[in-house]
Order: C-alpha cells, then structure tokens, then sequence
C-alpha cells in the first residue's frame, strides 16, 4: 500500500487524505480505530431518522422482552458507524461515489461496544476515464470482544493518483 502523500498550495503536507485506487493492490488489508456506540448514538440515530421502534427507545420494554438484554443498536447505525470510520481514514478527498455493496449482520451490537472495521482489498481497477477507478473491499465490522458483527463489500469509485 503506498502512502498517500498530498501537499497544499505553500507545498505543505496534508495529513488525513485518503486511498486513491491505484494505492492499493489486490490483498492489501488494514483495519480502522475504533468508536464504541453510546446510548446517546443510539437516541440521535433512531430521532434522525424516525426509527422509533420500541426496541431502540423503550429500555423498559427493552428490560421486559429483549432477548438480548440489553439496549440494542439498530444494524443500519453499525454499518453507518462503519462508515465513518472509514470515512475519517481512507475517503477524504478521494473517494468519489459508494455504488453498492451486499450487507449481513451476524451478531447484535448494544450501547457500549467498541466497534472498528478490518478491510480487505479485493478488486483495484481502473475505469474508461482516467481520473477514477472502481475499488471494492471485504469488511468485517469486529466489537471489542473479537467477535464479527457485521460484514459488507462495498464497491466506490475513487480517484486516480495524479501522476508525479
């Protein structure tokens, strides 16, 4: 993986600017930081959206029928987490589009876990224009115990790494 290395107009190096496609090779893997999800998450994503299940906003119903046991968060705020998490990483100022990717949650998430995400580098390609490729990773959402939570392949258009 070859470390992205962009410099402002005083020549100065920008720190945080992310992968672009051709950075990386087919098999390259790396993992975020994490961020453990709080109830207050929880509370702003479901009233953000309007996701007002009872099961995210009752915590005595919760208490009452969870099988879980605890307050749970909602799959979609896992993968969202996800994200941003790469986001902050690997996308600024590069990444160009999300296009698709195939999601399956495989364990709960409740308030207080500390999620982070391990990717995998399995299509790096260019497309017809030279300025983008296409870029699709495996990742597996881990929580603090080193269980997989919650695995997705999304497949970004991303930019094209200026010549030298």
């Amino acid at each position: 993986m070859k470390t992205p290395i962009l410099k402002d107009k005083n020549g100065l190096q920008i720190m945080g600017v992310g992968l672009h496609w051709n950075d990386v090779e087919v098999g390259d893997r790396f993992r975020t930081l994490g961020k453990t999800i709080t109830e207050a998450d929880i509370a702003m994503y479901v009233a953000a959206v309007g996701m007002v299940e009872e099961m995210f906003t009752n915590v005595e119903y919760i208490k009452e029928v969870s099988v879980i046991g605890s307050r749970p968060v909602p799959g979609s705020l896992v993968f969202c987490t996800a994200e941003g998490l790469l986001m902050q990483s690997t996308m600024q100022r590069t990444g160009m589009a999300f296009l698709e990717a195939d999601v399956k949650v495989h364990k709960p998430t409740t308030a207080g876990d500390t999620i982070h995400v391990e990717c995998e580098v399995v299509e790096a390609r260019a497309t017809s224009k030279a300025d983008r490729g296409l870029l699709r990773t495996s990742n597996k959402v881990v929580n603090q115990r080193g269980e997989v939570v919650l695995t997705y392949n999304p497949l970004r258009m991303v930019k094209t790494r200026p010549a030298a």
